[in-house]
């Protein structure tokens, strides 16, 4: 284990050739002044001292705009390779390798400045202009190989205006969309993923026609990208949800492709901002997916599904095909008990939507699969005034299907609804 010793040399424990425990202890020369380690990317910064690059991209990123050493004011924050330093470093990793456990650090990748990431930006700007598809891949898969270096090229290419000129090129090249561009306009998603949020303008150049319809045939394809990107664009402006509805066949693209939280909260988004989907929806079956997803599904997909099936049942063609499917009271009832406060507000919601409008065959089937008692535990646990209400209007309904049938709850045949405690 490495320790830090009181004069600020680091020790590292290695193993000698008796195979007792040594100890080096670093030059302080190698050392970074932030963490006294050994550097592995030593850079030099406006004040002229050497720093680990991740140490002092800390320092920087906590706000700081000073030398930590000297406390000197800096105009800049850039830094530059400390080659000297670092071939040293290597010589001495080297030099010790016999007697010790110390590898030669590894050259490292020098991080993209926002000089040439404004280079690159332009040269694709201007092969988007003429069409050369050739010239953009190029540009497009530098952008791609720098942005898997490191996450602070990522936020270089982000934080200099690339997105939108990706934007304006995906726009470009969906126009026309082929087996050739195919390629390019992957990559393009891959990189916008890195670039949300994007700007207003970067936004109406990817909700163009043209550039939807791309987005659909690529989201028709099981891409992810392009369902994250979608998810984005209309959880950013309604207007965004009416001009992707306005296509032909995109309620088809999204049932074809569902199949995580993301597609069901796009699915959620057009439901609500246009009711009338709703419709087209329930032909191509979307009740019946959206159950199967409920079956043992992680927390995230349960609570999307749930916000799906309550906007369903906010219409009676919706209520209608809920209440035809055989498997939804089971699945609600298994789960009021095993799933988030915010999933349990939509749960609660569609059961009492589906019971309230029923003709009672459905409180009947909630009572023999145990919801009565799930419900008082949810009720006396405490939820949210409009889940309340919701909770205590379905327990009054089964108290009065009981009192009908006769039925008698053998889990725990002495609740009822009078005896309720009051919620904490």
């Amino acid at each position: 284990m490495r320790r830090r010793g009181g004069s600020k040399k680091e020790l590292i424990p290695v193993m000698g050739t008796s195979e007792e425990e040594e100890e080096i202890t670093i030059p302080s020369q190698f050392q970074c002044p932030i963490s006294y380690e050994l550097m592995k990317d030593p850079v030099i910064i406006a004040s002229g001292i050497t720093y680990d690059r991740e140490s002092i991209d800390t320092w920087f990123e906590s706000g700081n705009r000073t030398c930590p050493v000297t406390n000197t004011v800096l105009t800049t924050s850039e830094q530059i390779p400390n080659h000297a330093i670092r071939r040293m470093i290597q010589g001495w990793c080297v030099a010790n390798k016999g007697s010790s456990s110390l590898d030669r650090i590894p050259t490292p990748r020098v991080p993209i400045t926002s000089h040439q990431v404004v280079e690159i930006r332009e040269k694709l700007s201007s092969a988007t202009r003429r069409g050369d598809h050739v010239s953009c891949v190029e540009m497009v898969k530098k952008m791609k190989r720098l942005g898997k270096e490191s996450e602070r090229n990522k936020k270089c290419l982000s934080e200099n205006g690339v997105g939108f000129v990706l934007c304006v090129c995906f726009d470009a090249f969906s126009e026309n969309a082929s087996n050739v561009t195919t390629v390019l306009l992957e990559d393009v998603l891959l990189l916008l993923t890195w670039m949300f949020p994007i700007g207003l303008e970067s936004q109406g150049k990817l909700t163009t026609t043209a550039s939807f319809k791309c987005l659909l045939s690529f989201l028709r394809r099981g891409d992810q990208n392009a369902a994250f990107l979608v998810k984005e664009l209309l959880s950013f402006d309604e207007a965004n949800v009416h001009a992707l509805v306005a296509i032909n066949g995109v309620e088809e693209a999204f049932v074809k492709s569902i199949r995580d939280s993301v597609s069901l909260t796009s699915i959620y988004r057009m439901i609500s901002v246009k009711p009338e989907t709703i419709s087209r929806f329930l032909e191509l079956g979307l009740v019946n997916l959206t159950v199967e997803m409920l079956v043992d599904s992680e927390n995230s997909v349960c609570e999307k599904a749930l916000l799906v099936l309550d906007a369903i049942c906010e219409r009676e063609e919706g209520r209608r095909e809920v209440r035809g499917n055989e498997l939804v009271m089971p699945i609600l009832v298994k789960k009021i008990l095993k799933i988030s406060e915010s999933a349990k507000k939509s749960l609660v919601s569609v059961m009492w939507k589906v019971c309230k409008t029923g003709d009672g065959s459905e409180v009947e089937d909630a009572l023999r699969l145990g919801a009565f008692k799930k419900l008082v535990v949810v009720l006396q646990v405490g939820c949210g005034d409009g889940t309340k209400e919701k909770v205590t209007e379905l327990l009054k309904m089964m108290n009065k299907q009981m009192k009908m049938i006769g039925f008698v709850d053998r889990s725990d045949s002495s609740i009822e609804f009078r005896h309720l405690k009051k919620p904490f």
